[in-house]
């Protein structure tokens, strides 16, 4: 099944609540970044200085599955919090963790706070041999397709593809996921490829009208597996 998760990088709580209400005109799915600052050179809700985040609250997005992507270089606790406050799945960047027994216990402690997913993002220059220990522990995988990140409208880099690819060939029933430029013009390879979750940021927020160009997105990835 196609997913298409809209993005939001919210500067704060108010930011939240227009994104929620403006991805749920068209949209039950909500993807949520969370920039630390340290692992990305932003700051974003509910962080509120380098490193530091204050209270999660996902009260603004209710009615919608959301999915929270960790730009963080310390996941676990505010993974708990996301958890904890009703997010559907809650993802980190597999770099981000000591060793494959601090992933499986932070990935453990978020489904034991509410996470129904938990998963990894990988960054686009890691090794995808360095991820063989960490895919057993991980409902989904997530691609960046871009070196660029912490922002939205970074260029797509199609070498991702041949990552995608690759993965999907020796996982093939690895649930994958892709952020960054997923366009119209990226998203049929990338399903063909084995993706069938994505997050979209500015090919939705930017486009003349955000409903059709979402429905348009979803219809050419389902056409791409046909």
């Amino acid at each position: 099944m196609i997913e298409i998760f809209p993005t939001a990088v919210p500067a704060d709580i108010e930011e939240l609540a227009e994104r929620a209400a403006f991805v749920r005109k068209f949209s039950n799915l909500f993807h949520i970044d969370a920039d630390d600052g340290i692992l990305t050179p932003i700051v974003c809700w509910p962080y509120t200085a380098k490193g530091e985040f204050g209270t999660v609250d996902l009260s603004t997005a209710n009615g919608l599955e959301v999915e929270v992507h960790l730009m963080v270089h310390d996941p676990r606790e505010i993974g708990r919090a996301f958890a904890r406050a009703g997010a559907r799945a809650v993802f980190g960047h597999v770099e981000t963790f000591r060793d494959v027994e601090d992933a499986r216990e932070t990935l453990n402690s978020w489904k034991a706070a509410g996470a129904r997913e938990a998963g990894f993002a990988v960054l686009f220059d890691t090794p995808l041999e360095t991820l063989d220990p960490f895919i057993p522990l991980c409902d989904f995988l997530c691609f960046m397709s871009s070196p660029r990140i912490g922002a939205q409208g970074a260029q797509f880099d199609p070498r991702v593809i041949e990552r995608i690819r690759a993965t999907k060939k020796k996982y093939p029933t690895l649930q994958l996921e892709v952020d960054i430029g997923v366009s119209e013009k990226t998203i049929a390879e990338l399903a063909r490829a084995g993706v069938t979750r994505f997050a979209a940021g500015s090919s939705i927020a930017k486009a003349a009208d955000p409903k059709i160009a979402y429905e348009n997105l979803k219809t050419i990835a389902e056409n791409a597996l046909e």
